[in-house]
């Protein structure tokens, strides 16, 4: 039985990682800080080891009897990459360095690292630009999360050698269920919408493209690079995407995927800009080089997705854990707090008693 560690494996692409490895004989051992708590690994936290601690600063010997190392953890999106640049920088970037020279010195040669297709974007108003790219097309990042996670791949192809095998997956927009619910992703954001509002807004009218890839078919593009034979996956960068879609098309796919589960739902274009992003890719290299192509679709997720919801209670849409931004704010104005307050429940010490104890 080969033994992984997977930082961020309590995370929204983690957790459903964590479960697809468990179910096929792997023994996991999970790093993560617990920013969003223990739910999401409820049902699987007694049959992997979690080691609680910051990629930036975790203890080497974590890595001890690790046969591989894949990487999914640090800040995954565009608005909290936004929000706090320097920490979006030193978790996706500098984290990934540390950890990949941390496993080349401690002999662990397998190193997966979970990048993005954001990588590809340039904007909407352009069609000259507005073009299918592959894992060959120059790219120049701007965005702080795109940026790092570029980064981040030109240090880890930088390392590669007959002792070292990092592998970058580009993942497009993930969505679907998983135990660490996100309410923040378009697919997911849309099935919200509907079961609150009964309404899908359009931004910029829908006219912009994404790939995107169910969360479960994410996990098993990275069981397959780490299963894969070294000599088709050295080195190599692999766009995983089921299909790529304008937005405005995928809301229709939506709204008929949920009235088949019996919700009734209305589509209503908003064309105000919002810094909208737009890309589209090809994903044949990962189907011609290790025979891996996505299978769930759309519409599949989406009705599971209403199912379990209802089956996780996570009806509590106005949550802040299920929003990346929302809930980091809400830690960081707690902090703050606290740090004034102490104890949420415990009495603070007296005068007194500070001066008995000093």
């Amino acid at each position: 039985m080969r033994k992984i560690l997977l930082v961020g494996g309590a995370g929204y692409v983690g957790t459903v990682l964590t479960e697809e490895l468990l179910a096929r004989g792997y023994a996991v051992r999970v790093l993560d800080r617990l920013y969003y708590g223990r739910q999401g690994l409820r049902d699987i936290e007694d049959r992997v080891e979690l080691v609680v601690h910051d990629m930036r600063v975790f203890d080497p010997a974590t890595l001890e009897d690790v046969d591989a190392v894949v990487n999914v953890g640090g800040l995954s999106n565009d608005p909290t990459a936004e929000y706090n640049p320097k920490a979006n920088h030193e978790m996706n970037t500098l984290a990934t360095q540390r950890l990949a020279e941390l496993c080349k010195a401690q002999g662990v040669k397998r190193f997966v690292f979970a990048s993005t297709c954001s990588i590809y974007d340039r904007g909407v108003g352009d069609s000259e630009v507005d073009v299918i790219q592959d894992e060959t097309s120059e790219v120049a990042p701007k965005a702080a999360y795109s940026s790092s996670k570029y980064e981040a791949e030109r240090i880890l192809l930088g390392m590669a050698d007959k002792h070292f095998c990092p592998v970058i997956l580009r993942k497009g927009t993930v969505f679907g269920f998983s135990p660490r619910m996100r309410y923040d992703l378009v697919v997911n954001t849309f099935v919200k919408d509907a079961l609150t509002k009964g309404t899908l807004t359009l931004h910029y009218g829908g006219e912009m493209w994404r790939p995107l890839v169910d969360v479960r078919d994410a996990a098993r593009a990275y069981i397959a690079c780490l299963q894969a034979e070294e000599s088709a996956v050295h080195g190599e960068i692999f766009n995983v995407s089921h299909s790529n879609y304008r937005i405005s098309e995928l809301a229709l796919r939506v709204r008929e995927a949920l009235r088949d589960s019996g919700i009734d739902v209305d589509i209503r274009p908003d064309y105000g800009y919002r810094g909208v992003r737009s890309y589209r890719v090809s994903a044949r290299k990962i189907e011609r080089v290790l025979a891996f192509r996505p299978v769930v679709t759309v519409e599949e997720s989406v009705q599971d997705m209403v199912r379990r919801i209802e089956q996780y209670s996570y009806t509590d849409f106005d949550n802040p854990r299920y929003y990346n931004i929302r809930w980091m704010r809400l830690l960081e104005e707690a902090r703050e707090i606290t740090r004034i307050t102490g104890s949420v429940f415990e009495a603070p010490m007296t005068v007194a008693s500070q001066e008995v104890a000093t």
